[in-house]
């Protein structure tokens, strides 16, 4: 028993031994390595700074660094906001119900755009179109009174719009008789309201198309949903309920176009009746200004 410890403890000796050895020689070859590498760094250090001392700091390329900077800084900003807000619409679902509402789904975006840019142009025609009425008005009759219908028609020609266009088509035709003049009056109105009226018809068109246009979609979704349904071996709740709430989404498309068509279209009509008022009321005062100077000139 002896004999084995002796033995087992000359064995575990022995590897110590051999341990000891062999990290003697690791950390020998390690030195040298090490050595080099300090001098290296403290050679690498010294041209450094001997570069920094012989060699001056260039305005020009800091310049540059920061002109470079501000431009593709701006760039990268942009791209990483717009990947985020392509993202986020693809997050939000909205992608993926458009796709989910199949082909309808496609007319009906082109019927939104489409008729979001006749309502862009509308407000920008009938923005261009109003006029301050009683600043014109007491301009044109003073003019008439004082200098004549030359004057009064320069007014008119000077100052844009639908009310000023009717006024100078009266003018034009009030050496003729006051018939004549109310005539071309109501010839200029019709014409400029036709004008006021353009594109309200491709508004309502568009609010009475869409709503059929997504029940369109909608009948059609439900017909692949029951052959869907007469296809399966074993129908359950998930399966219908997955495939009408598909074919709604055509409804909900044509809803969400159609009511700011509608709404818009109503707008634009209770503008238009404003301006044919206003033309009711300036031509008349018009007229009745006519008559009036007539009568004085025939009195005199």
């Amino acid at each position: 028993m002896r004999l084995e410890q002796r033995k087992i403890a000359s064995f575990v000796s022995a590897l110590v031994l051999v341990g000891l050895c062999g990290a003697v020689v690791v950390a020998q070859e390690d030195a040298p390595d090490s050595a080099a590498t300090a001098v290296a760094d403290s050679a690498s250090a010294d041209t450094g700074t001997a570069l920094a001392v012989e060699a001056p700091i260039d305005s020009s390329a800091i310049d540059s660094l920061a002109i470079f900077q501000e431009n593709f800084a701006g760039d990268l900003a942009v791209e990483e906001v717009e990947g985020d807000f392509w993202s986020k619409m693809s997050a939000s679902g909205a992608v993926e119900q458009f796709q989910k509402g199949g082909p309808f789904m496609w007319p009906l975006l082109g019927l939104l755009v489409f008729g979001v840019a006749v309502i862009l142009e509308r407000l920008w025609t009938l923005g261009r179109a109003r006029t301050n009425v009683r600043t014109l008005m007491t301009r044109i009759l003073s003019a008439l009174r004082k200098d004549g219908v030359e004057a009064a028609i320069e007014v008119c020609e000077g100052t844009r719009g639908p009310i000023p266009a009717i006024l100078h088509a009266g003018l034009r035709r009030s050496d003729i008789s006051v018939e004549a003049t109310e005539k071309a009056i109501e010839s200029a109105g019709v014409v400029e309201l036709s004008f006021l009226e353009r594109g309200l018809l491709i508004l309502a068109t568009i609010a009475n198309v869409a709503p059929l246009l997504g029940f369109l979609g909608t009948v059609s979704g439900m017909v692949a949903a029951f052959d869907a349904i007469a296809a399966a071996d074993q129908v359950n709740a998930k399966l219908v309920a997955s495939g009408i709430s598909e074919a709604l989404l055509t409804t909900m498309g044509g809803l969400l176009v159609a009511i700011p068509m509608s709404m818009a279209h109503n707008y634009f009509v209770s503008q238009i009746d404003k301006f044919v008022i206003e033309m009711q009321e300036t031509s008349a005062d018009l007229v009745d200004t006519l008559v009036d100077i007539g009568v004085e000139r025939e009195a005199s």
